[in-house]
């Protein structure tokens, strides 16, 4: 769960640790510990930003990318159990009210 937090908030162009940190309200030491698990993973890997070449950037591989995929087919599995069980409309509701909530929770998604 941890992991994902962070592995979350990696932009299409990569991300810094300290934004992950700051994204998924963690210390620095936090996220940089579960981005080396990631990469331990060969979920991501750490490459050279160019706009600074001091910092790094955590990007995401071709297995976080697969990982990814089977996360949102899952996600829309689930999606579809719950509107077989709720309707349409309901699950629509359902949506924008946790959308809702998840901006209070979450400024950074």
């Amino acid at each position: 769960m941890a992991q994902g937090r962070v592995f979350a908030r990696i932009g299409p162009h990569g991300t810094r640790v300290t934004e992950l940190a700051e994204q998924a309200r963690v210390t620095k030491q936090t996220a940089a510990f579960l981005v080396d698990q990631l990469e331990r993973g060969g979920y991501v890997r750490r490459v050279p930003d160019s706009s600074d070449a001091r910092a790094r950037l955590v990007t995401i591989t071709a297995r976080g990318e697969a990982a990814i995929r089977v996360a949102r087919a899952a996600e829309a599995e689930v999606e579809a159990e719950w509107t077989r069980h709720l309707g349409r409309q309901a699950t629509s509701q359902l949506r924008r009210a946790l959308t809702r909530l998840r901006e209070i929770t979450d400024p950074y998604r």
